[in-house]
């Protein structure tokens, strides 16, 4: 119980990147458009607030140039997803590819544009989120030393919006439109919906959420943007699917994920987990996430309409 206890701080901490990334996965799909380009814009938001973070570092505090960080991430996120956006709505284009796409333009570009600032690939932060502790609610037995000690204040920005992104599609006119525009986009073209417009939003807010998403792996466990992170977009797909694009089913999937890979990077500083060979922890979140996706594939309730192309001439 205690190896638990002092574990589940950091799987929070892993989590979080993987659930607000998932999350965002989540408005795309939910609009009709696949976004295979979660992990080029993950990238994309950890290159944008490493960026920023140094420049802004240089004429304010440095905790409010961490928000503005943060921030900045979100908005070239949200920019960056534009051109999957226009290739799978305007342009018809095949959403896999366009997608894959983003994650190899992303990659090599960011690491590009690093280069003529720094002279290598990587661009590394003084420092990022400090760990606390909430006073009061520390004290709780059990809960206060699972989730309200040494805690990054990302944390709760992401669970502010995880509760925000479930009232906005599940009790707000948008969120209806939203959804109807993922299972039947041309009975919402026939109401009124402008089906592109709604799409396009989605697919915006799934760059801003995943850029997001990449500045918080920066500003808690990384420290430096190297041009990569080490596959979490994919694996966001994967709790996604494993959530049935449900805000609630990704919470729990993104942090069984998260847990795991946790498990997986201490392990050898755990005594009772030393005992078990290093490679077998290692892959277990990989052979964890085939087999729910596996055995969730059949009872898969993913949109209907996600990743066909929409034509508003067709009824």
């Amino acid at each position: 119980m205690d190896i638990i206890l002092n574990l589940f701080p950091y799987a929070v901490a892993f989590t979080i990147p993987l659930l607000i990334t998932s999350l965002g996965g989540l408005f795309s799909e939910r609009s009709g458009v696949v976004n295979i380009g979660l992990e080029g814009l993950m990238v994309v938001g950890s290159f944008a607030s490493a960026i920023s973070i140094n420049i802004y570092e240089n004429f304010m505090p440095q905790t409010p140039a961490i928000w503005l960080g943060l921030l900045t991430a979100m908005i070239l996120g949200g920019i960056f997803s534009l051109l999957h956006a226009f290739a799978s709505i305007n342009l018809n284009a095949n959403q896999v590819i366009s997608g894959t796409a983003i994650n190899m333009i992303a990659g090599a570009l960011t690491i590009f544009v690093a280069r003529s600032f720094t002279g290598s690939g990587n661009i590394r932060i003084t420092m990022g989120f400090n760990r606390w502790s909430i006073p009061l609610l520390k004290d709780i037995p059990l809960l206060g030393k699972m989730f309200f000690t040494n805690t990054y204040p990302s944390t709760w920005l992401v669970i502010i919006i995880v509760i925000a992104s479930w009232f906005v599609i599940y009790k707000t006119a948008f969120g209806l439109r939203l959804r109807a525009c993922g299972e039947h986009p041309q009975a919402a073209d026939a109401a009124g919906i402008k089906v592109h417009n709604i799409r396009y939003l989605g697919v915006i807010i799934s760059g801003a959420f995943a850029g997001l998403g990449g500045a918080i792996i920066l500003v808690t466990y990384s420290g430096e943007f190297n041009g990569s992170v080490a596959g979490l977009g994919f694996l966001a797909l994967a709790a996604l699917i494993f959530g049935q694009w449900k805000p609630l089913g990704i919470v729990g999937a993104t942090f069984f994920f998260g847990f795991a890979s946790t498990v997986a990077n201490v392990s050898q500083a755990v005594p009772a987990l030393a005992q078990i060979p290093g490679i077998i922890l290692k892959v277990f979140p990989y052979v964890m996430t085939l087999i729910a996706l596996i055995l969730f594939s059949k009872s898969s309730s993913a949109p209907r309409a996600a990743g066909e192309p929409f034509d508003s001439g067709k009824r």
